[in-house]
């Protein structure tokens, strides 16, 4: 039976739908109880029909772990990359529900919001600051106070992206390709990539064509193999992975204009960030020389930002 009005003990699923993958956390009396994970739920690559699907299927996983009914859920707050506008929003919250009913899944509160959404409020916990967002994709969003956000960047690989996991991937295999034809530098990348995709032959260079559109491989799986060879030297990764983060610190510089204040913190976050690769040494390097900038330390994780709008999704149904 769901929780009366005012009772102690929130039940909340945060769920972080990034470019790779899902993750889900069902949150119950002070603590996590229970985890679940999934593929990308990501829009521009599955559609928001799968998308929606593939949440209905974390939420489940969360509650059968935890041994509890939809019913019991005080909040579902879940941030998807690459939603922004309000419309897509709607969208997918509406199929969201009309699936759930479907499946005799309860949804009493739903918030539907971006994956970096979730992050900047684990980050900050609503006070001004930056937050650089280095995964698949990248992105920054700031808050600049009394609850205004600002972003830049964070259109997907279609259009950008630069700097991102994808983006260096994407480099990557056109600098493969160019050293193939003879228009670009040797790399060590080329042999490792063959590696790495089996169907691919380089005695035949456009089985790399015939793989790519077959989805044997997708960018940001070469990502690390690129990161690999720059620090083994390879000259043209290096190159790459110094674009990406020029790239990158034009994300925050850009939002810095709409502060007031004199030093904007910012946090790093994001799984290129988190592995603690050769880019976010480079990406904190720069940043620490930058006295416009303070690097801090992420007050939580984007789990923490999904509770932390869970509680005041509750707080606003209970007034």
């Amino acid at each position: 039976m769901p929780k009366k009005k005012g009772e102690k003990g929130e039940t909340i699923i945060g769920i972080d739908g990034g470019g790779t993958h899902t993750r889900g956390i069902l949150y119950r009396r002070g603590k996590i109880i229970a985890d679940a994970k999934s593929g990308t739920t990501r829009i521009g690559a599955v559609g928001v029909g799968e998308s929606c699907e593939r949440l209905l299927n974390v939420i489940n996983d969360l509650c059968e772990k935890a041994k509890i009914e939809s019913s019991e859920l005080d909040a579902v707050v879940i941030g998807l990359a690459g939603v922004w506008l309000d419309e897509e929003k709607r969208r997918s919250a509406a199929l969201l529900k009309t699936l759930a009913r479907g499946q005799d899944i309860i949804l009493n509160d739903l918030l539907l919001t971006s994956d970096a959404e979730l992050a900047l409020e684990g980050a900050f916990k609503g006070e001004q600051g930056i937050i650089i967002i280095v995964g698949t994709g990248s992105i920054a969003i700031g808050n600049i106070g009394k609850g205004k956000l600002i972003r830049c960047g964070g259109w997907g690989i279609e259009l950008d992206d630069e700097g991102s996991g994808a983006w260096i991937g994407r480099e990557g295999l056109t600098a493969v390709v160019r050293a193939i034809d003879g228009r670009g530098k040797p790399t060590k990348l080329t042999q490792i990539f063959t590696e790495m995709i089996p169907t691919v032959d380089l005695n035949h260079p456009r089985t790399i064509v015939k793989a790519y559109s077959e989805r044997n491989f997708e960018y940001h799986m070469l990502s690390p193999s690129v990161m690999k060879c720059a620090v083994e030297g390879d000259k043209v990764c290096l190159d790459i992975i110094t674009r990406a983060c020029f790239h990158l610190l034009e994300l925050p510089t850009t939002l810095r204009k709409q502060f007031k204040i004199k030093v904007v913190p910012v946090a790093l976050m994001g799984g290129i960030i988190d592995a603690k690769t050769l880019l976010s040494n480079m990406i904190n390097d720069e940043l620490a020389k930058d006295k416009r900038f303070k690097i801090v330390k992420n007050h939580g994780t984007a789990f923490d930002g999904a509770i932390s709008l869970g509680l005041k999704l509750i707080e606003e149904f209970d007034e």
